[in-house]
């Protein structure tokens, strides 16, 4: 794979795409300064993500997002979270071109240490977490066929939600058809045997409803060694009885295939980014999933009360052979929330007060076995791998992994005038880890134990509004992130059991913004903060890990940002923009044979843009889509750097094709330029593989038929 050979002119193309999204700003001012120009109404973005705050995203005191994914643009595959998460500011949510590991999702920072899964942000569907308790979120069971919006709170939230909640992300599935029956069949095809074949119906009846759909993907990957095979399935029934809304849902997946090509040091990504990592390849890592989740919710709203209670249960088991070891995780996992909210609207100062409840459980049996495959010549049976041609070798590992966590909240908001609302918050938790070892014999010590690690965290914010579309407030928010069972149990001495050391990081962030527009055509979204994060938990490798990663603590790390989003509708026009500057450093970071203080936290460009412009007319439509990063540090040391990059995407299709309107299409190109870029990094890697390739360019073609009665 080769660099562009007009590398100039392509720049000059995707920043022009950039600025052209933000200079939708004047472009729809000028548009309105006639008293006859059309007006466009949109519906109010109420929120259901603020947990009894306000009724919408103008009255809530922090940054928020909403998306429309399928509506602001159009003709998506939805493969990755990572594809519906685009244009928001002060979120990076990048590919790691690896079917073994979930998109990398970070919110001003938090999550970016991430080496697989999504840490330090807190994930639902529908209200149910798909975070666990320890912190951890694995999406690659999530199924984005039926998400009809996403909100957002870029920002601490642990007040609200508890544990790893630097941001949380809430995944509300859209309404079914009005009709009885509908739905509709789709075939993808792309690039590197890309095929994705999926099926959606829905329909109402009555007070019940219900929706389901399923999908099954294939490919061979952009990278060598990157296979999967994956089918994922969704569906939701409910109905409204006596004034409530009961509903059930539930997430199945079965991944019998997703291969781990690695990392790779910069001269191997800059000679062949298709290349696999070598020890990844002879080790045959890769994962295996199967996973369950089934939710309950009930939900009664009045004229002044809201009450609503969930609770689900759900089992994953994960055979995961690394280059360091062979993984076999058993998980069962449960939990239950409650939550009351009553309105005084006639005291002198309305409130609306709060309370509620979270509770989860992890169970986890986990085993290790030591990487037998490419044993070296002359295949000889060792201590290690007594049984030649197997993969798995002697048990290093089995244990039972207890996690639970319990939270409880309370948060009152008062609204002192029309335009002036004061609210605050108090939550606690207590997450509780305990390992019951049962590979106990001689050289085998027990290394059973407990820990429990708690946190008290409190907000405060005011919001003001301007005009009866816009806003400006102020926050002090707190949040907190233990480590997760994974990071508590990898010691970089060898030892085993819960890590006595290991402290969650905490934080406080100071934030103001102006936000407006949300119900005309051009919305605008300002926030700047400051965060600081003491006890930040920090990954790293160590010479002959085989990749593992370790975990410590950074003193205090400060976090100073800035985010704009804008949006405009000019006539056939969708214009939207998203920027973001991250001036993140660690304050106070010192190891036993380095200082870190000053330095930039890796892993996190400091200037990061994205514009998509999408055309409309009739049943078609065209979306093209930027994005601009400058550099990042791939270490702690800020010895190394992923190049800056930019980027752009195509894709126009029509809802509709003349003489059979059931039948759409669609077709797109990824990385229209070809660029060479890694927007994803592993960071602190041992042996400089720091580098996650993002696919060349890249087609693909999409056809659905409709049908429904």
């Amino acid at each position: 794979m080769t660099q562009p050979t007009n590398c100039v002119a392509r720049r000059g193309l995707s920043l022009a795409l950039l600025a052209f999204g933000v200079s939708s700003v004047v472009v729809k001012a000028d548009a309105q300064d006639s008293a006859t120009t059309r007006r466009t109404t949109l519906e109010p973005v109420v929120i259901t993500v603020t947990r009894g705050l306000g009724g919408s995203t103008l009255d809530a005191p922090f940054a928020m997002t909403v998306l429309k994914p399928d509506s602001a643009r159009p003709g998506q595959r939805h493969i990755a979270l990572d594809e519906s998460l685009s244009l928001v500011p002060g979120l990076v949510a990048v590919s790691r071109t690896n079917p073994s590991q979930d998109p990398r999702i970070s919110i001003r920072g938090f999550g970016a240490r991430s080496a697989f899964g999504v840490r330090g942000v807190r994930v639902l569907r529908d209200g149910m977490p798909l975070t666990l308790p320890d912190g951890q979120t694995p999406v690659d069971y999530l199924s984005l066929e039926s998400v009809g919006r996403i909100e957002i709170v870029r920002g601490a939230a642990a007040a609200l939600y508890g544990n790893a909640s630097g941001g949380v992300i809430d995944l509300r599935t859209a309404a079914p058809p009005a009709s009885k029956l509908a739905g509709d069949l789709r075939q993808w095809f792309g690039s590197d045997g890309f095929s994705r074949t999926t099926i959606a119906g829905g329909g109402v009846s009555g007070n019940a409803y219900y929706q389901a759909d399923a999908s099954s993907t294939r490919g061979d990957g952009f990278r060598a060694h990157s296979r999967e095979r994956l089918t994922s399935a969704f569906a939701r029934t409910g109905a409204t009885l006596g004034g409530t809304d009961y509903s059930i849902e539930a997430l199945g997946f079965d991944m019998p295939l997703a291969e781990n090509p690695g990392a790779l040091t910069l001269a191997q990504f800059r000679s062949n980014a298709r290349l696999a990592d070598v020890p990844s390849v002879n080790k045959q890592a890769r994962k295996v999933v199967r996973q369950l989740q089934v939710g309950v919710a009930a939900n009664r709203l009045g004229t002044n009360d809201e009450i609503s209670a969930s609770a689900f249960v759900g089992g994953r088991s994960l055979y995961n052979p690394q280059t360091f070891a062979v993984v076999d995780v058993g998980r069962r996992t449960y939990g239950a929330s409650a939550r009351v909210t009553h309105l005084w609207p006639d005291l002198a100062s309305a409130n609306r007060l709060t309370a509620g409840f979270d509770a989860q459980s992890q169970n986890d049996s986990r085993f290790n076995w030591v990487n037998c495959d490419d044993i070296p010549m002359p295949v000889t049976a060792t201590a290690s791998c007594p049984v030649i041609g197997a993969e798995k070798g002697i048990t290093t590992l089995d244990q039972r992994e207890l996690v639970s966590s319990a939270g409880v909240y309370v948060t009152d908001e008062l609204r002192l005038t029309q335009s002036l609302r004061v609210s605050g918050g108090l939550r606690g938790d207590d997450v509780r880890f305990e390992l019951r070892d049962r590979l106990i014999g001689p050289g085998n010590p027990d290394d059973s134990g407990r820990r429990t690690l708690r946190a008290a965290t409190p907000y405060v914010g005011v919001v003001s509004k301007i005009g009866p579309d816009h806003s400006v407030y102020v926050n002090i928010s707190s949040a907190f992130e233990t480590p997760t069972t994974t990071e508590l149990g990898n010691h970089p001495d060898g030892s085993a059991g819960i890590n006595p050391d290991l402290q969650p990081q905490r934080s406080v962030t100071y934030e103001t913004g102006f936000k407006g527009g949300v119900a005309s055509p051009f919305g605008y979204d300002v926030a700047i903060f400051t965060t600081k994060v003491h006890d930040e938990l920090v990954s790293y490798e160590i010479p002959g890990s085989g990749g593992r990663r370790y975990f410590r603590n950074a003193g205090r790390t400060n976090r100073r940002g800035a985010e704009l989003g804008l949006r405009a509708n000019a006539g056939p026009l969708q214009l939207n923009a998203a920027y973001s500057y991250s001036d993140f450093r660690f304050v106070r970071y010192v190891t036993d044979s380095a200082v870190f203080d000053g330095k930039r936290i890796p892993g996190i460009p400091m200037h990061r843009g994205q514009s998509s412009v999408t055309w409309s007319h009739h049943t078609l439509f065209a979306v093209a889509e930027g994005e601009v990063a400058s550099s990042s540090f791939v270490d702690d040391g800020n010895t190394g750097k992923a190049p800056g990059y930019e980027v752009m995407h195509l894709r126009a299709g029509s809802n509709g094709i003349p003489g059979a309107q059931n039948i759409s299409i669609v077709g797109g190109v990824q990385n229209l330029f070809n660029r060479l870029y890694s927007p994803s990094v592993t960071v602190n890697a041992a042996r400089g593989k720091f580098f996650e390739p993002a696919a060349g360019r890249t087609l693909y073609l999409g056809v659905t038929v409709a049908g429904g009665r």
